[in-house]
């Protein structure tokens, strides 16, 4: 790993402390920044998620998704906590914690608004980071692009109808022509985009290697952009956070408990049908993880910038990546203990390499 990316958690940490200051001495600049905007979409933050997601799809071949019947049990399990338990558990646990317990202390009138941001928020599983999570519990590569670029096609139909039905239930108005100009710019367009790419590089007799290179090039624009998106989000947020630490903190609750619920039950769900540890690691993360990309854009689009949606997604930003490497870490640990259960396979039998090399062959 390169310095960049081996202290990605301390750059976070500084774009998440510059933004918030940049936000409070200079909140005239972000406000105009904010009125960049075409049909509700905010431009900077549409351009900035574009270079952040698509270097992470051009990874994904859709031709995966021929391989997800190898590790099925896995893909079940990691399908099951995606789409039927974290939307639901999310929603139920912001209306327990948002809507009731915190209620004395929250804001009256945000309190739909911070539960439809957690809902947007664990409403569509990770697409980028993802590959880092799986990398780091030594995860079977080839799972987690086929796993990813399965959601991804998932995501396209469903995200919309899922966030509209959670939104409905929380008696919150659906704005859909904004919600589906959302799913439209940040899932189908960039995904067409980066499969174009990656099939017109491929066709070349040396494309794997073309591609190698452009992913090493484009890597770090990615982070850059992702950086970057933090700084202009916490700015964004900048006087919101300063002024509300306690809301932050109430936020974040409900935000944690599902990150290790959905982590937990998709890490424990892979052990009793007996996938391998290289299975239950990555489909554990990408159950737990979110794209906070789509969330906090989308959020910005339907409630606007200084909503309290928009501020409960980037509370999911703010908490993701320590939580995350937590998660990690309880997954590595407990990897023995794991493979301890009767008919789970060892590492060594799952995990081929080069997956987005393999996967296309």
């Amino acid at each position: 790993m390169s310095v960049f990316d081996r202290y990605l958690t301390l750059w976070v940490v500084l774009c998440i402390v510059g933004g918030v200051g940049l936000g409070h001495f200079f909140p005239a600049m972000f406000q105009a920044v904010g009125r960049w905007e075409i049909a509700k979409i905010n431009l900077p933050v549409a351009a900035l998620i574009w270079l952040m997601i698509i270097p992470m799809l051009l990874k994904i071949n859709l031709k995966a998704l021929k391989g997800v019947v190898q590790h099925w049990r896995g893909v079940g399990v990691t399908l099951l906590v995606n789409w039927g338990v974290k939307p639901f558990s999310m929603a139920f646990l912001g209306w327990l914690f948002v809507g009731n317990l915190f209620r004395p202390w929250l804001p009256s009138d945000q309190i739909d608004a911070y539960i439809a941001g957690l809902i947007l928020l664990a409403a569509a599983p990770c697409t980028a980071m993802v590959f880092i999570w799986s990398h780091l519990v030594r995860g079977e590569p080839h799972f987690t692009l086929s796993q990813v670029a399965l959601n991804d096609v998932i995501m396209v139909f469903a995200f919309a109808p899922l966030v509209g039905l959670l939104l409905g239930l929380s008696a919150i108005t659906v704005p859909w022509d904004t919600l589906l100009l959302s799913v439209l710019l940040y899932i189908v367009v960039p995904l067409m985009l980066a499969n174009f790419g990656r099939a017109l590089m491929l066709r070349h007799e040396h494309g794997y290697a073309r591609l190698d290179r452009l992913l090493q090039v484009l890597h770090p624009v990615s982070l850059t952009a992702l950086l970057a998106t933090l700084v202009l989000l916490f700015g964004f947020q900048g006087e919101q956070i300063l002024s509300q630490p306690l809301v932050i903190l109430l936020l974040a609750v409900p935000i944690l408990i599902q990150v290790f619920f959905n982590s937990g039950l998709a890490y424990l769900l892979n052990r009793a049908v007996h996938s391998p540890h290289c299975i239950a690691g990555p489909s554990a993360l990408i159950g737990a993880s979110n794209f906070f990309e789509l969330a906090v854009a989308t959020a910005i689009a339907l409630f606007g910038f200084e909503s309290g949606a928009a501020l409960a997604t980037v509370v999911g930003v703010l908490i993701e990546v320590p939580v995350m490497l937590l998660a990690v870490g309880v997954v590595n640990r407990s990897r023995a203990w794991y493979e301890l259960r009767s008919g789970v396979p060892s590492h060594e039998e799952c995990c081929p390499v080069d997956a987005h090399r393999q996967a296309g062959k």
